[in-house]
């Protein structure tokens, strides 16, 4: 079975990211990784912290010559600016008179990096986590609660690309749909893996020139006003053969799997399969994807609103999910709080953030969907190499294709 998970704080001296179940023979190089890795920090609203931090990949282990070899991947992002926080985040205790020295670097954002951290942001985990754990200041809990962590998983999600790719001809992009009140008009023709570098291009990965305008301006008035933006990205994944995930076993469902692994990415709010809200609001007779026979006698459907899943499988047509981010918890103007310390009213701490982060958040959404189709799919096709496994699913597509082929 492929699992995976991730370890290290934000301002840790690397972040760790672990697949296990990866069969052999998927060709996978630290230019693609790192590459997933770069789309990660591009967009419009981004703070300097994007400028300054740099991702500093290293393949540890599972992966030997541009190919897995079965065994457990194991990739490090370094942090390029550990330096500057080695004593805070050291993992070894150090003397307490270390901690009383400022960054002095000048910027008051910056300044307190060695305080305790006792105001709160509302929207964050600093409260629950800090009381959950017993913890004096929310500098443990914000540190892995970061978006940073993020980055492991999008690293992880290039190797599920590739699996994905190669086992059975999967394709991936991700978009935004919305930021703030800005949406894309009904109708925008949805974009396919091809517009992938036109994507990376767009300052807010929205093919929609207009819409794409509008966005950066209502990023910028955001940005003036010290304030910050949500919005909505859409994940559109083509070429998924039928029968991905199951109905017998309610967390084994590929719809419940998606949404639980998309409302784990930090700021998600609402996960959406297909026409899901849409389609709350009609009847019956309009919400589901009609069944047509083809001239060859194949099967189609007259329309997609399921976004390609049904009974907790995948239909053949593409699968399209939807994440909704709510706006960054780190709002410069400042959200009313209390200080931990004392109880006393204070403003919720401000550190260096985005203006929005529904841009990247569009790419770790994609990162997320491919290690959930992945896992579905090795689920399906079984076998130790890549060669095994895109033999077993052409097996089974075929009796598939049988089942669905008619003559006269």
């Amino acid at each position: 079975m492929l699992r995976w998970m991730t370890a290290g704080e934000s301002h840790g001296e690397a972040l760790i990211a672990l697949m296990e179940g990866a069969p052999a023979g998927v060709a996978i190089t630290s230019e693609r990784i790192g590459s997933a890795l770069a789309r990660r920090r591009l967009g419009h609203g981004r703070g300097a912290r994007q400028r300054f931090e740099r991702d500093e990949l290293a393949i540890i282990g599972g992966i030997r010559h541009g190919l897995t070899i079965g065994s457990p991947i194991a990739l490090r992002i370094g942090n390029s600016e550990w330096p500057k926080w080695r004593t805070v985040m050291s993992a070894d205790p150090v003397p307490a008179e270390d901690l009383l020295i400022d960054a002095g670097i000048g910027d008051e954002r910056e300044i307190a990096r060695n305080r305790p951290l006792t105001r709160p942001r509302p929207g964050h985990a600093d409260l629950p986590g800090a009381l959950k754990y017993d913890l004096p200041d929310a500098r443990p809990v914000l540190e892995r609660a970061s978006a940073r962590e993020t980055a492991a998983r999008v690293a992880l999600g290039a190797v599920a690309e590739a699996i994905l790719e190669q086992v059975a001809s999967i394709r991936l992009v991700s978009h935004v749909v919305r930021i703030g009140e800005v949406s894309l008009p009904d109708g925008a023709p949805a974009p396919t893996p091809e517009d992938t570098e036109r994507l990376d291009a767009d300052p807010v990965r929205c093919l929609d020139a207009a819409t794409s305008a509008a966005m950066v301006e209502r990023i910028d008035a955001a940005h003036k006003d010290g304030d910050t933006l949500g919005g909505v990205v859409e994940v559109i994944a083509t070429g998924v053969p039928i029968g991905l995930g199951t109905h017998t076993v309610a967390r084994s469902r590929l719809d419940a799997r998606l949404a639980g692994e998309l409302m784990g990415i930090q700021a998600v709010k609402g996960v959406e399969i297909g026409d899901g809200f849409e389609v709350a609001g009609l009847r019956g007779s309009q919400a589901h994807d009609e069944i047509l026979a083809l001239a060859d006698g194949a099967v189609t459907r007259a329309s997609n609103r399921a976004g390609g899943i049904e009974g907790g499988m995948s239909n053949g047509s593409p699968i399209r999910v939807r994440a909704a981010y709510k706006p960054i918890s780190t709002v410069p103007r400042g959200l009313r709080s209390l200080d931990l310390a004392t109880g006393e009213p204070a403003t919720g701490l401000h550190q260096r953030s985005d203006t929005t982060a529904v841009v990247p958040g569009a790419v770790i959404a994609q990162a997320a969907t491919a290690l959930v189709l992945a896992q579905a799919l090795l689920e399906k096709t079984g076998g130790d190499s890549v060669a095994e496994c895109a033999r077993n699913l052409r097996a089974y597509t075929e009796r598939v294709a049988e089942r669905t082929h008619w003559t006269a």
